[in-house]
């Protein structure tokens, strides 16, 4: 991945502080959104249909997996294979937390836990890949940050792997769009980001497993890309989706309710296509 490039160009777009042309009549449609922090990029015009709050420092919960997935994607091979600690399920357990539902012993490759993570948010998973490719979750939390620092993500700090509650970790709604712009164009993440549900056939060293996607909007034609909740955080969303030719990234952070984080997807996704077309 050309990193230095893409560090530019994410570097370059946030600073320039990019607001929508939108005009009087638009302004006075926008949607009032309920979550607390929102951030929308029309990526293909370089414009920001909609912001609230967007550099507001909050927690963003599962949204912390994204990170993880790319700093994997740097450190590790696809085929690797992990084995499963019982750490591993104990943390996810032990901390409430949503699980791929792995068991100690098991022997999975790299790739599907990339699935374990994304799709069902899985905290035993993250733990997993953490431990391997610190070495060991201090290390990896490091690796996170100090990525977040090359990208430009000046608002963002990394707690832990997963996004459980921890004193210290935060992003913001900006910082959120920008990494899940550069977590979209690897090909290996945009793969799993849309897909609705991921099986693994049982063998020797694993059982079967099949993961579902927890992001509801992919019914509603988004290509991703994560979900997240904590009670600190609220619900949380990043999307990704096309519009009248046009593709939109947007992070909606501290929503009150499931539903709510989804109809706020669609409403701002359908207006911003909706200007899109007015012209």
């Amino acid at each position: 991945m050309r990193i230095g490039l893409i560090s530019a160009l994410v570097a370059a777009f946030m600073a320039s502080g990019l607001v929508g042309t939108a005009t009087a009549a638009t302004a006075r449609d926008t949607p009032a959104v309920t979550a607390r922090s929102a951030y929308l990029v029309d990526t293909t015009a370089g414009t920001v249909p909609f912001a609230k709050r967007d550099t507001r420092r909050v927690p963003v919960a599962s949204l912390t997996k994204v990170m993880t997935a790319y700093v994997v994607r740097q450190e590790a091979s696809l085929d690797d294979v992990i084995t499963i600690k019982a750490a591993d399920v104990r943390h996810a357990t032990a901390n409430g937390a949503t699980s791929g539902n792995l068991r100690a012993g098991e022997r999975l490759t790299v790739r599907d836990l990339l699935y374990a993570l994304m799709l069902p948010s899985g905290a035993d998973a993250s733990h997993a890949l953490a431990e391997r490719y610190g070495p060991g979750t201090g290390r990896f939390v490091a690796k996170m940050n100090a990525a977040a620092k090359r990208l430009g993500l000046g608002n963002t700090r990394y707690a832990n792997p997963d996004g459980l509650p921890a004193k210290g970790g935060y992003s913001t709604a900006r910082d959120q769009v920008a990494l899940a712009k550069i977590a979209l164009d690897d090909p290996v993440i945009a793969v799993i980001a849309k897909a609705r549900k991921h099986a693994v056939t049982a063998s020797k060293v694993h059982r079967a497993h099949v993961w579902r996607n927890t992001n509801t909007l992919l019914g509603y034609g988004a290509i991703g890309l994560k979900t997240g909740y904590t009670q600190a955080a609220g619900f949380c969303l990043t999307f990704a989706a096309v519009r009248n030719d046009h593709t939109f990234v947007g992070v909606i952070l501290g929503e009150t309710s499931e539903a709510g984080r989804l109809a706020t997807a669609r409403k701002l996704l359908d207006w911003a296509g909706e200007e899109v077309s007015a012209g």
